[in-house]
Order: structure tokens, then sequence, then C-alpha cells
């Protein structure tokens, strides 16, 4: 087949160049006969079944002013297969996007001939090999994009004769070899971006000589040798992008005549010396990352020059001295990063003043000063990490004005006097709270409890002593503590994270008794802790025994009705005496609408029956329907769901069925997937919906075998997210619970607007009242609340919990469930788990998003937040779905 595939387009081609001969009156029909043969060659949708005459209103086809050629080819996003060679024979094409496909094989070299082409964007498809050297033909090429492929080898040096190119992306293959010096030679050139990579040797020392370069981003290769001098010769330069290589030397001091840069990243290299004071030249700098280097000596003042500068990340280097008080000054400063290196004195007062500063990391440094009690006058800070320091002094009152604060690690350290009882006043802590390693005494605060968002508590080695009050029982959220090395008493509070965590957590204390620790407690207090733990411990089994019972008998009862069923089903055939002839044959549609009336003529209902009887036309299978594509002969293309057996009582309330469908059919909203239709034959259901190319959001994000990722990334995703939750609070609006949220359930149009589906479900299982009393098999593995399990009803909040799965899944792009997170871990439980395992929440999210700019970062951070709000386990604690949207609003906005 691939033979005879590759001869008919030879004879196609040689055909078509000979009717190219005829000349310029044969031109309309020549393109549009190559469009047409495009069309059939990658089963374009909608192509072909248009008007004939007028191709040049087919999608994505731009034609000349006068009709005579085609001169834009926009066929991104369809995910589209097959041999692309014949879009060569569009000779007048000035405009070629492939992006966002499954194209594979070799770049066609044929592509060289398109002598007229200024844009060629083959980017997130599966082309391999090496780049053609033909594309070196193309003089009029202003911008080349080949990134996200499967490319090897070298740049081909023939590419040298592109002078008019703009715009070169190449990144995210597995390209190899040095970077041409030839590419500091185009004078045109603003963008060149080739990391993730596998280059070596140096950075070209003329990039940026001849060219008004603009961004240039080399990430994740391995290249050496220096930071060429030159890259801020023209002084165009916005954004530099040189982490993790194998960079040497100092940085360049003629960084500071890139007046424009905004952006600067030379992170894990192995860079030395200390930061030019030139750098405070650039007032427009809002990043300036260098952490995991070698750099040395003081940081400079000259970074309060920078006045836009919203991160400095310093991190793990072998800078000394102090903190300049200079950095005061800047306003706009967001997050101080310089953990890991020797600075000392005194906690800079003066950054403390920055009104926006959110994250503030001294860090295994040296400063030895005390902790200052305005330590929290700026009121949006959410981390401050001192550990690893030599502060001495009592932890002020004042820190309890530290009311956002999301992370306070102060652990190794020399503090002393006791734990102030205004830390339980911090009710947004929830990362970590870590007083570890000091010299605390006295009581822990009973304040504590009012912390029950905390995940971590570590209070371990210090000189604390009393009871562990019972009263940290409201600490509902903790999954971690560490309260071992201290001089505790009495016995440990039932409280199931106490319970749960290793015995190492409570070592170290001589009176302390109770479980985890081996033995009883005794007759403590007037009382036997051990009998009181053996009755909780008997209530808690026969809870967990009716929970089960009652779950074993749901699960039974459907398991009887599929035998039932199947038993019915193999007697009706026997009985009938059918045949696989007959099983072939076309089955009756008993009933059917089109609830939309210009739809009506578009839609056969014979081809939807026989469309759902091909699994090659199987898109999906949820946990109630499995949903097939239907091309009609009209030429549209339809969604149809095919309802599973468990919901054969809807065909005994068809009536019912009707009326709530058309219901549905008039709710309107942007974000709702609509049916347009039913149909009905024997006993099969079959509900009616537009189709949409860019099918799930679980494929967006994680179908390996198609595009993970689309651009414009993070921003796209910003918009999904809050486009399914604007979709699920208008549900809640007319009250409407949703039966099954999960990221198969959210289809993607043509512009990656989301679309909330199955909607529909959630009133034909039980349409008499519109939400659903369920088994405990409700909903998709992995987005399923754990309160359903014993509650046996969808609820509200429920679906708050599986929206914030969704969401989870948005930031971190991975699946619900993944054998990686560890035996009986979800994706819930592993972000939730991740202080406890030494992580930031910057390691939970998506490194190849949250790392492109500080604004996505920032972006994501603010929604993890939102996520761990959705998905808190108790259900009265998740925030209702408007004030989801209304929170996601305000990250869009800000």
């Amino acid at each position: 087949m691939a033979i005879l595939s590759f001869l008919l387009t030879v004879f196609f081609l040689v055909g078509l160049s000979s009717r190219f001969q005829l000349g310029n009156s044969q031109l309309v029909f020549h393109d549009q006969e190559v469009v047409e043969a495009i069309g059939k060659e990658l089963s374009v949708p909608g192509w072909g079944v248009m008007n004939t005459t007028d191709f040049c209103s087919w999608h994505g086809v731009i034609c000349s002013s006068n009709s005579t050629m085609v001169e834009r080819l926009d066929l991104s996003g369809f995910r589209l297969q097959g041999n692309v060679t014949l879009i060569s024979e569009l000779k007048g094409l000035k405009w070629l996007d492939l992006s966002n496909n499954n194209f594979q094989g070799s770049i066609p070299f044929a592509f060289g001939k398109l002598a007229e082409l200024q844009y060629l964007d083959l980017s997130f498809n599966k082309f391999g090999n090496s780049i053609p050297s033909e594309l070196g033909k193309l003089r009029s090429l202003k911008a080349l994009n080949l990134s996200k492929n499967w490319l090897t080898g070298a740049i081909p040096d023939e590419l040298e004769g592109l002078k008019n190119l703009q715009d070169f992306q190449i990144f995210t293959n597995n390209l190899n070899g040095s970077i041409p010096m030839w590419i500091g030679n185009l004078t045109s050139l603003k963008v060149f971006a080739a990391y993730e990579n596998e280059f070596s040797g140096v950075v070209p020392v003329n990039l940026g000589l001849y060219s008004d370069l603009s961004l240039l981003n080399l990430h994740s290769n391995q290249l050496e040798g220096t930071i060429p001098e030159s890259i801020c010769a023209n002084g165009n330069l916005e954004f530099l992008v040189l982490t993790q290589n194998k960079l040497t030397g100092k940085i360049p001091d003629s960084i500071g005549n890139c007046k424009r840069l905004s952006s600067i990243r030379i992170g894990n290299n192995k860079l030395i010396g200390g930061i030019p004071k030139s750098i405070g030249n650039i007032s427009s700098l809002t990043y300036f990352e260098a952490d995991s280097n070698s750099l040395s000596g003081e940081i400079v003042t000259e970074f309060a020059k920078c006045s836009n500068l919203t991160l400095l990340n310093l991190a793990s280097n072998e800078f000394n001295g102090t903190i300049p008080p200079e950095f005061g000054q800047l306003n706009s400063l967001q997050e101080l990063i310089v953990s890991g290196n020797n600075l000392y004195g005194e906690i800079p007062t003066s950054v403390l003043k920055c009104k926006n500063l959110n994250k503030l990391d001294l860090s295994n440094n040296k400063f030895n000063g005390t902790i200052p009690a305005d330590i929290c006058n700026t009121s949006r800070l959410q981390y401050l990490l001192l550990g690893e320091n030599s502060i001495r002094g009592e932890i002020p009152h004042e820190i309890g004005n530290c009311v956002k604060l999301l992370e306070l690690e102060m652990g190794s350290n020399e503090l002393t006097g006791s734990i102030p009882p205004e830390i339980g006043h911090m009710k947004n802590l929830q990362i970590s709270l870590n007083l570890s390693h000091n010299r605390l005494h006295g009581k822990l605060p009973q304040d504590l409890g009012k912390l029950d968002k905390l995940v971590s508590l570590d209070v371990s080695d210090n000189q604390l002593s009393g009871n562990i009050p019972p009263a940290l029982k409201g600490m509902q959220s903790l999954i971690e503590v560490d309260f071992s090395s201290n001089q505790f008493t009495g016995p440990i509070p039932t409280f199931a994270p106490f319970q749960k965590s290793p015995n190492s957590s409570f070592l170290g204390n001589k009176d302390l008794c109770g479980d985890p620790l081996s033995g009883g407690c005794g007759d403590l207090n007037g009382y036997d802790h051990s009998v009181y733990g053996h009755k909780v411990s008997y209530r808690i089994v026969l809870a967990v025994i009716g929970s089960g019972l009652a779950v074993f008998v749901c699960v039974t009862v459907v398991v009887l009705l599929f035998m039932m069923r199947e038993k019915q089903e193999k007697a009706a055939k026997e009985a009938a005496g059918n045949t696989i002839d007959e099983i072939s044959s076309k089955p009756v549609i008993l009933a059917g609408n089109v609830f939309v009336d210009n739809l009506k003529q578009a839609i056969d209902f014979d081809a939807v029956v026989k469309a759902v009887m091909k699994d090659s036309n199987k898109i999906c299978v949820g946990t109630f329907s499995t949903v097939y594509k239907a091309d009609m002969p009209s030429g549209m293309i339809l969604s149809v769901k095919k309802l599973k057996s468990m919901d054969q009582t809807i065909i005994h309330h068809q009536s019912k069925m009707i009326r709530e469908l058309e219901k549905l059919s008039k709710l309107v909203h942007n974000n709702l997937a609509r049916p347009i239709g039913f149909g009905i034959y024997e006993d099969v259901v079959l509900l009616l919906h537009e189709y949409y190319a860019n099918g799930t959001l679980t494929q967006y994000l994680h179908n390996s075998s198609q595009k993970p990722e689309y651009k414009p990334d993070w921003p796209t995703r910003l918009a999904i997210a809050t486009g399914v939750a604007e979709g699920l609070a208008f549900l809640h609006h007319v009250a409407i619970i949703h039966l099954d949220i999960s990221s198969g359930n959210v289809l993607l149009d043509s512009n990656f607007r989301p679309l909330v589906s199955e909607v529909e479900i959630s009133r034909l299982l039980d349409p008499s009242r519109g939400t659903a009393s369920i088994s405990a098999v409700a909903g998709s593995f992995g987005y399923i609340p754990p309160e359903y399990a014993y509650t046996m009803q969808v609820t509200a909040p429920g679906n708050v919990y599986s929206y914030g799965v969704v969401l989870l899944e948005i930031l971190t792009t991975r699946l619900p469930v993944d054998e990686a997170f560890g035996e009986g871990i979800d994706l819930v439980k592993w972000v939730h788990g991740a202080s406890a395992r030494g992580e930031t929440p910057e390691q939970i999210l998506d490194a190849k998003l949250s790392t492109i700019s500080f604004s996505w970062r920032k972006e994501m951070l603010a929604a993890l937040k939102v996520a761990l709000l959705c998905t808190d386990m108790t259900p009265a604690k998740r925030p209702k779905m408007k004030k989801v949207v209304e929170m996601l609003q305000e990250i869009t906005e800000s």
C-alpha cells in the first residue's frame, strides 16, 4: 500500500507538472486540483464537501486578490497525518502552517521549491531525520519554525542563504553538533530559539553583532565556553536564556549595553566572578536568575537601579557580605532568593518594605541577627524561608501579622524563648511550619490547632515540654509531623495524622507515650488511654465494616444487573436465531429528533447508527458512554454518545428523557456542550453533539501519540481552567450537579474554548429529580471525592473536588492516577504531600511552563492555591464554583 501510494503521488505530480506548462489560463484549475488532492490525502475536515468552484473559501485556504493562486495555507491544529509533499505544487504559496498535527517521516525536500514562501511553521509534529538542506533555497523566508519534532543531526549550512530570516525556532528536538557561526551573520534575525536539544561547542561569538537579535534562548543544551561579549552589541536583546548548559567564565560587562533586556536567565552553569556593576544600566530588567553557578563577591548595589526588577535569584553560589539596604527601593520586587551562599548580618529590614514582596528566601547562609518585629510589614509575603542560619533571639509575637504566609521555615537556627501563640493567627499557612533544631522551650500553644490548612509541622530537636495539646486535632490537613527530641510528656492525642506517623516522629521524649510509640500509657490522669484508644478503634472498625458492607451490596447489585442483562441478551439472540448476517443488518430507528432546525437536513440517522457500529470510529470511552465520530453525507461531522447498558432504564422513561434533552438543548452557555439531537434503536440511546476536532482536555494534556502541548501553553491552559469553572458554576446556578467531571469530559473547540460535556447524563439517570443518588462507582477513577465512598450521593462540593483534580492536571501535566506516585497515592495526595517529600510548590508545577517566565510561574502558583482549596478533604471547606471563577479571573486580570 505504501508503494502504491507513492506511485500515485508521483503520477499525480507528473500530471500536475504537465498541466502547469499550459500557461496562466490553467493556474486556477491547477491550484484547485492540488488543494482537492491535499484534502483527500490528509482528510482535512470539511474540505471537498463545499462548493468546489470556490475552493479559496475553504477553511485555512487564502488565495491572491484575483483568486488565481493559493497564497496562504493554514492547517494547524487538525491532528492531521499523511503525505504533505503535494503542498509543494502550490507555487504561489507565501504562508504555510502545518503546526500541531501528527505528521511523521522526513520534512519533504520538495518544500525547497516554494520560492515565494515567507512563513513556514512545521512545529509540534513528529517529523524526524535531519533538516533538509533544500530549505536553504527559500530565499524569501522570514520565519522558520521546526520546533517540537523528532529532528536529528546538525543545522545544515545551506540555511545560511536565508538572509531575510527574522524568526528561527528549532527548540525541543534531538539536534546536535555546534551552533553555526553563520547564524550570527543573519542581519535580519530577531528571534533564535534552539533550547532543549543536544547542541555542543560554544555560543557563536558574533551573535548579536550584526543583527537586531531580541530573543536568544539556548537553555538545556551542552554548550561550553563563555557568554559572548558581542551579545549586546546592538543593544536590542530583550530575552536572554542560557540556563542548564556548561558555560564558564564571567558574566560580560557588556551586558549593561542591553538597555531593553527584560529577562536574564543564566542559572545552572559554571560561571564564576561577580555580577558586573553595569547591570544597573538595565532599567527594563524584570527577571534575573543566576542560581547554581560559582559566582562570588558581594551582591552589587546596582541592582537597586533596576526599578522594574520583579525576581532576583542568586541561590546556590558563593556570594558573601550583606544584602544591600538599597534593595528597599525595589518596589516591584516580588521574589528575593539568595539561599545557599555565605551571606551574613541582620535580616534585611529594608527589603521587608518592598510592598509587593511575595517570597523571601535567606536560607542556608550565615545570617546572625534577630527576627525584626516588623517582619510582616509587607502584607503580601507568602514564603518566608530563614532556615539554616545563625539567627538568634525570640520569635516576635508580631509574627502573627503574616496572615498570608503559606510557608514559614525557621529551622536550624539559634532561636530561644517560647513559640508565640500568635502563629495560630496565620490561618493561610499550609505548606510547612518548621521550627526544628533551635533552642525553643515551654509548651506548645493551643492556638496551633487553628492552622487547619497546614500540611507539615516540625518542632523537633528543641527543649519544648508539657503535653502535646489535644487542640492540635484542629489541624485537619496535617500529613507530616515531627515532635522528636524534646521534653514532651503524657499521652499522644488520638489523632489520625499522629497515629499514621512513624514512631521516629515522637522519639526522644522519654515521658511521651501512646501510639505510634510502642506500648500504652496505662492509667494517666485518671483514665486508661489505651482502653480509650481501643474504644475509638472499635468504633472505627464498625464504621469501616458498615461502609464496606454498603459498598459491597451496591457493587453486587450492579454486577447482578449486568449479569441479568447479558443473560437476557443471550437468550433473546438464541430465541430469535440471530446470525452474523442479521447482526450486521441495518438496525431500525425507533425514535429520533434533531433540536436545531437548521441542522435537521444535515443529519442522517442511518449514517449515525452505522458509525457507532464501527470500532474505527470510536473516539473515547467514558464512565457512562462511549463516544464515536460520525461523518454525515452532508459533510457535517458529529460526536455521538452511545449510552452504556447500565442506563437502560432511560428507555422506559422515554418521554421524560426527550423532555430533558429538549430543555438541555436550550441551555445556553459558552462553556457547555449541548445535545443537538438523539436517536434510539433497539434498546440503545444515542446522543448527538457537535464534533470538536481538538478533542478532549485529556488528549491535550496527556496523549503522547499526539501533540502534548499547544501554544501559547499557560495562557491557553489558564483560559481552559477558567472556562471549565464558569461552565460548572452555571450548572450549579441552574441546580444541575454533574455526575462525572474529568478532563476527558472537557471538549476543546477550534479556538481551544473548553466545553463541559456529559451534562445530560446527570438528568437522564434520574429524570424526575435531576440529581442522582448513585452507587459507589459514580464518576471517573481519580476524580471521585473521598466522601462519595460513604455518602452515595453526588453534591456540589463533590463537583468542586473533581474540578480541583482537573485543575491540578492542567498545572502539573500529570495523570490523576499514576504508578509513579506510589501505591495508593493519587494526584491529589501526591500534590498535598509535596511538603512532606521536601518539595516546594514550584517543583509540583510543569517545569516546561513554569520556567518560561516569572509571570507564568506566578500565575501558576496562584492557580495551585485554588486547586488546593478545591481538593480539601473536608467538603464544607471547599469554595463554591462561583468563588472559584472569581479567583481564577483575578489571576488573569492581575
